[in-house]
């Protein structure tokens, strides 16, 4: 009987903080979609004000002249897509080394160098890549600020790389080395295929970080209140010129800033939406 009541006891206990971390888990859920949502209205609300036509087809201009967005929404997506044509592809190197070659101490040193990157402020890559290429050179330039972004974008790369290939299994890799394939076959034709999905999404949270950056911006590529499409001078972007227009007194910039802020944000959703789902069908 006193057994039949300490088991009792115990079983009643349990439930009670079962259901106990059940409150607290979907409490701490609430509060983070509750976050977000307000996030996005708010964007919403103050950005949608701001969309028009003039928005995407005008460059940015001076208070009241009617300015727009198209020269910085050009720049970042031209220093977004430059900066993840450099640090993607050395990022899945260098995640496929540590996964498959890396041993002994330079792939410590890899892992170590990845993971301060990782925490690094933005600010310290940007004044980096103003000694190393705006104070030589002598000028702001897009180049110096698609720098800055692939570093910053490298180490996300590098470790959802390794990460997604440590999760193939063993034996695709041996069924493939069994019938005769190299190493390097295996890795491209069978490892990475396998894990593509998750080194994408490696690369979309990259693009995700990068696409918001202002710090190192501000250092390397400046800004530029004209049309400029080339990688030499400075370049306009979306994140700049907000931190520029959402501290001004006039209320055309603060529109456009409240508009950028919400383009990049559902540009950043649009992106992981339709590549989460178009790819998550062909890996199934």
């Amino acid at each position: 009987m006193d057994g039949w009541k300490v088991n009792s006891s115990l079983a009643m206990r349990r439930r009670l903080m079962d259901r106990l971390a059940t409150v607290l888990s979907i409490s701490a859920t609430a509060v983070a979609l509750i976050a977000l949502g307000s996030i996005l209205f708010t964007l919403i609300i103050r950005g949608a004000g701001g969309l028009s036509l003039i928005t995407f087809t005008h460059s940015t201009a001076s208070p009241g002249l009617n300015g727009g967005l198209a020269n910085a929404i050009v720049g970042s997506l031209i220093q977004t897509a430059v900066s993840i044509l450099i640090g993607a592809p050395i990022g899945m190197m260098c995640g496929i080394y540590l996964a498959d070659y890396g041993r002994g101490w330079m792939a410590s040193t890899t892992r170590f160098v990845s993971d301060m990157l990782l925490s690094a402020p933005s600010i310290l890559i940007g004044l980096f890549i103003y000694e190393l290429v705006v104070v030589p050179t002598g000028q702001f330039s897009g180049l110096a600020g698609s720098l800055a972004l692939a570093i910053l974008a490298l180490p996300i790369v590098v470790r959802t790389t390794e990460d997604m290939l440590r999760l193939v299994p063993v034996s695709l890799r041996e069924a493939g080395i069994g019938l005769g394939a190299s190493k390097w076959r295996v890795i491209l034709f069978i490892c990475l295929r396998a894990a593509r999905t998750g080194v994408l999404t490696g690369v979309l949270l990259a693009v995700a970080r990068v696409a918001g950056e202002t710090a190192p911006l501000l250092f390397t590529s400046l800004g530029n209140l004209d049309w400029s499409v080339s990688l030499t001078r400075p370049m306009a972007s979306l994140p700049v010129t907000i931190y520029q227009y959402a501290g001004s007194a006039f209320d055309d910039w603060v529109q456009l800033a409240w508009t950028g802020a919400l383009l990049v944000t559902v540009g950043v959703l649009i992106i992981n939406i339709l590549v989460r789902v178009g790819f998550g069908r062909k890996g199934a």
